[in-house]
């Protein structure tokens, strides 16, 4: 099996830890891909160029390892839902025979995250966790609302997603970003799991973190970076804020609706999805998020409004 660690690369100047984690959920492999060709086009700029200075560190995890050695999203449990206190506390002391698979990957991910920071001492540390979605359409970043992570999620140039952060319990974002310790977390959405062009936006949103960050000059960054990303935004809501999710109830037979996109406009009382009671039907108008095409999972879907920023 995979290591946890897919990578590091050390500046020769301090500065801010980049810790990107890919593979959150084992069908979800194109972040782990774009971490591997950063890592690559690092070494190359060391070696090539005298005058490239990185300033801080960089770090590339795995993050369920044995369900990305499965491709499934998830095989107990959703990592990215059990990334609590609460959670944790409720089976970090048992013994490891007892505990489900993702409650094993769990303590590990953490334990190397906390141990990395500790050894680092960075004035700052941005947690990336990169993500797709089983639809295709555009492309996100979802954020907390601090001033910091919302900075560096415009600084993608991709439409950002506010409320899902605070929505969503025992995620990376619930669980990572602590802005009173310097400590921030974004989460990327890069498009569809099989879509190639996922690796290619995920690649630039890591470049543009780190000159967000101030670890690379901008003169050593390929402009094409920012362009895909612009592209990619240029005819979606900058900011929009969540105002609906639908949460899948144990033994529900759920199927989402073919045809949904990423950002395509619903109305109230669209039907967007069937259960074993009949349709379901929007209650807002809005723009539909992550519809659910995967077997695996309790999230249905999503609607975001956008917001005009003044």
């Amino acid at each position: 099996m995979e290591q946890r660690i897919i990578g590091q690369f050390s500046g020769s100047s301090p500065g801010p830890f980049l810790i990107c984690i890919g593979g959150m959920h084992g069908n979800e492999p194109a972040g782990i891909a774009a971490i591997e060709e950063v890592l690559q086009s690092l070494e190359t700029e060391k070696r090539n160029y005298p005058g490239f200075i990185y300033h801080g560190s960089f770090l590339g995890i795995r993050g369920n390892l044995e369900a990305l050695h499965q491709k499934k999203r998830f095989i107990d449990r959703d990592l990215n839902r059990i990334l609590s206190a609460e959670e944790i506390k409720q089976f970090q002391h048992q013994p490891p025979a007892l505990l489900l698979q993702e409650e094993k990957e769990c303590l590990a991910l953490l334990d190397l995250v906390a141990s990395s920071i500790q050894q680092q001492q960075p004035p700052l540390t941005l947690i990336l966790d990169l993500h797709t979605t089983t639809a295709s359409g555009g492309i996100f970043s979802i954020s907390a609302e601090d001033d910091m992570s919302l900075s560096l999620a415009k600084g993608l140039h991709i439409p950002v997603i506010l409320g899902i952060a605070s929505g969503l319990k025992g995620t990376t974002i619930d669980y990572f970003n602590r802005p009173d310790k310097h400590t921030y977390c974004v989460v990327l959405e890069a498009g569809q799991h099989d879509d190639p062009q996922s690796v290619d936006r995920t690649v630039s949103a890591i470049i543009n973190c780190m000159r967000a960050l101030k670890s690379v000059d901008p003169r050593h960054v390929d402009h094409r970076h920012d362009g895909l990303l612009m592209g990619l935004g240029e005819h979606l809501p900058k900011v929009t804020r969540l105002i609906y999710h639908y949460k899948i109830k144990p033994g529900e037979s759920f199927v989402m609706k073919e045809g949904y996109q990423n950002f395509d406009h619903i109305k109230q009382g669209d039907q967007v999805a069937t259960n074993q009671d009949g349709p379901i039907l929007s209650t807002h108008d809005g723009l539909i998020l992550m519809p659910k095409y995967q077997p695996l999972g309790d999230d249905g879907f999503f609607i975001v409004e956008e917001i005009r920023e003044t």
